[in-house]
């Protein structure tokens, strides 16, 4: 069940879950948890929820001590728009994890002859790893993220993204939008905080998935992105084309680091438009990952301040 964005065409879908898995939505009534088909609305802070080992067998164990919400309820907590699935977590990002990513950063940065960069990185042990955005900067499913106005060639990133518990272990999965000013970041490498670190500049949604086992290799991350109700782009890519593995990420980023709630990790993209592409104000960015859903979020600038 998603709210539906006035001038996104009905493309979006809910993908069922598979059995016993779980989504956890964040609204503005509190937490709601979907488990084989019913809700359930669980009354704790979202930070201390999450922030655990064995968050599926926790969620599933206290699925009895949780109110079953009503058809009503449901369409009172979900048709309301949601919030982005994070408490006060931080949000940081892996890139060039993919070689369409590599192949894409090097065409970006040639002219500034960084293209070297990226391609060592890529062949790396060491991942490249950057932050991206504190939680009252990211927006959820159906909010509005921002284009830079300083940048000439903004791009969406669809990335799987990983909650990671304060103890360095994947708990749950969501959608990322890693919004990229290529532009600046061609132009210079050390640009990157300005091109990636910016208002908006990251969405997360519609949901926390929650499974017992890692997630599938062969789940598939795509994107659309339509401009006046019409298709301008379109791509898939499973994640088992990703170079490098989901707990590789996450040990590198704790590495020397505590997060004491936890934190998230986009994990990269693979589904680059072409060079020729920006985006532009209004246009509508759909991105959807098998199980997890659809996040959807419109274009603009930020506005100005008076």
């Amino acid at each position: 069940m998603f709210v539906q964005v006035t001038g996104i065409p009905a493309r979006q879908q809910s993908y069922k879950l598979k059995i016993d898995d779980m989504k956890l939505y964040n609204t503005k009534h509190g937490t709601v948890l979907e488990h084989n088909g019913d809700y359930y609305r669980s009354g704790a802070d979202l930070d201390r929820l999450i922030n655990r080992n064995n968050l599926y067998e926790h969620l599933i164990h206290s699925l009895t001590t949780f109110p079953k919400l009503s058809e009503q309820e449901v369409a009172s907590f979900l048709n309301s728009p949601l919030l982005p699935p994070i408490g006060s977590q931080e949000v940081w990002a892996a890139g060039v994890t993919y070689l369409r990513s590599r192949d894409a950063r090097m065409e970006e940065s040639k002219e500034s002859g960084g293209a070297t960069f990226y391609d060592k990185v890529y062949e790396a042990e060491r991942p490249e790893l950057f932050f991206k955005s504190l939680p009252h900067r990211v927006a959820g499913h159906t909010e509005d993220v921002y284009i830079r106005k300083d940048s000439t060639w903004n791009v969406p990133e669809p990335e799987l993204t990983l909650y990671i518990n304060s103890e360095g272990i994947i708990q749950a999965y969501t959608i990322g939008n890693d919004m990229s000013s290529r532009s600046i970041e061609g132009e210079n490498p050390l640009y990157l905080p300005q091109a990636k670190t910016y208002e908006r500049s990251a969405a997360l949604g519609p949901c926390l998935y929650i499974t017992e086992k890692p997630i599938d290799p062969g789940t598939t991350i795509s994107m659309n992105i339509f401009r006046n109700d019409q298709s301008v782009f379109e791509g898939a890519i499973k994640i088992s084309m990703m170079k490098r593995s989901l707990p590789e990420l996450a040990e590198f980023l704790f590495r020397e680091m505590d997060f004491i709630p936890g934190c998230f990790l986009m994990t990269g993209t693979c589904l680059v438009p072409d060079n020729d592409f920006t985006l532009l104000e209004k246009d509508i960015v759909n991105v959807s990952i098998d199980e997890i859903g659809t996040l959807s979020n419109r274009i603009t600038y930020k506005p100005v301040l008076r």
